[in-house]
């Protein structure tokens, strides 16, 4: 009983040593994201319920300080030039899910999940399509648990390629946003690769989360679904805030450099704490048909969006 307790305690100072360190200035994205799978897989997380609470809260307001670091002109040529790829992307990948979904004989829920967190937002659009769509406790965990774990394979792989095809910091936040289906692992990957990366990716992509809206709608048609209630990603509205509080009131520069380095601690924290919700038990759970969905999916979109920034 007592060396259970020790372990238990010793695990918790662990883990707490490891959240000090992530919103350190020696942590990066894909380190963060590492130590957070290393640790539950090697230790366990004695946090794992807990740790769900805080993810999407945390991504929010990092995001929110993010825009801190912005010029609205900036926020407006970032978000004119990725509307197309953005249209043309969720598109394809949409079309393509629903008739690969079918020929796989994946049931139409689970085919619709991973097709519209790759499509536009990850967690963040499965979640908002969960209530309308009324899929299986176990079909929302297993879209959920494959999209993560895609997201954590595009965090390291992304500013690898990015700097073996010598991509402009523009090109790659560009990238970024239209490649990689969460919203965390856009902004750490970008991050990664430099501030002109991540100014680029954080605005289209969350330009593209507003497609979330839409997509709900078109979604309660297709399911016929009556009385479901759409969410809407208000903590947009937040971060275009917090630009035109940095373009326009000057008293705010000060506070600009605190808040995107309080955001950037912020986002690797996130990045940590997903990382700790991928367990062995979790991997276990996925199975190789909605698997091969979702990575012919994402592969069809980064290539496809690569090869058109690219051009």
């Amino acid at each position: 009983m007592q060396t259970t307790l020790n372990k238990d305690l010793l695990r918790k100072i662990l883990f707490f040593l490891l959240v000090v360190f992530c919103v350190s200035p020696f942590a990066s994205s894909p380190l963060a994201l590492a130590l957070g799978i290393g640790f539950t897989i090697i230790i366990g997380n004695p946090y794992e319920q807990k740790v769900h609470k805080y993810i999407h809260s945390l991504l929010q307001i990092s995001i929110v300080g993010l825009g801190f670091g912005l010029q609205l002109d900036e926020a407006l040529k970032a978000g004119r030039e990725g509307i197309t790829l953005t249209i043309m992307s969720i598109t394809t990948v949409m079309v393509l899910g629903y008739f690969l979904g079918k020929f796989l004989k994946i049931e139409r829920p689970l085919s619709y999940l991973i097709s519209v967190g790759t499509a536009i937002c990850g967690g963040s659009a499965i979640a908002a399509v969960t209530p309308i769509i009324k899929p299986t406790t176990k079909q929302m965990s297993l879209a959920l648990a494959i999209v993560f774990t895609l997201n954590s394979v595009a965090l390291f792989i992304y500013p690898a390629i990015g700097h073996l095809l010598n991509m402009t910091q523009e090109q790659f936040g560009l990238w970024c946003a239209i490649g990689i289906h969460d919203t965390s692992s856009v902004v750490g990957a970008a991050n990664k690769y430099g501030d002109i990366a991540l100014k680029v990716a954080t605005t289209v992509k969350l330009s593209r989360a507003l497609w979330i809206i839409p997509m709900s709608l078109l979604t309660m048609v297709l399911f016929k679904t009556k009385g479901a209630k759409i969410k809407i990603p208000w903590f947009i509205g937040y971060f275009i805030i917090a630009i035109l509080l940095h373009t326009y009131f000057p008293i705010f520069e000060g506070f600009s450099h605190i808040a995107t380095t309080a955001a950037k601690s912020g986002l690797n924290l996130t990045l940590f704490f997903i990382g700790s919700t991928i367990s062995i038990q979790t991997l276990k759970t996925i199975s190789w048909k909605p698997l091969f969905l979702a990575i012919v999916l994402w592969v069809i979109i980064s290539v496809g969006s690569l090869l058109m920034i690219l051009k």
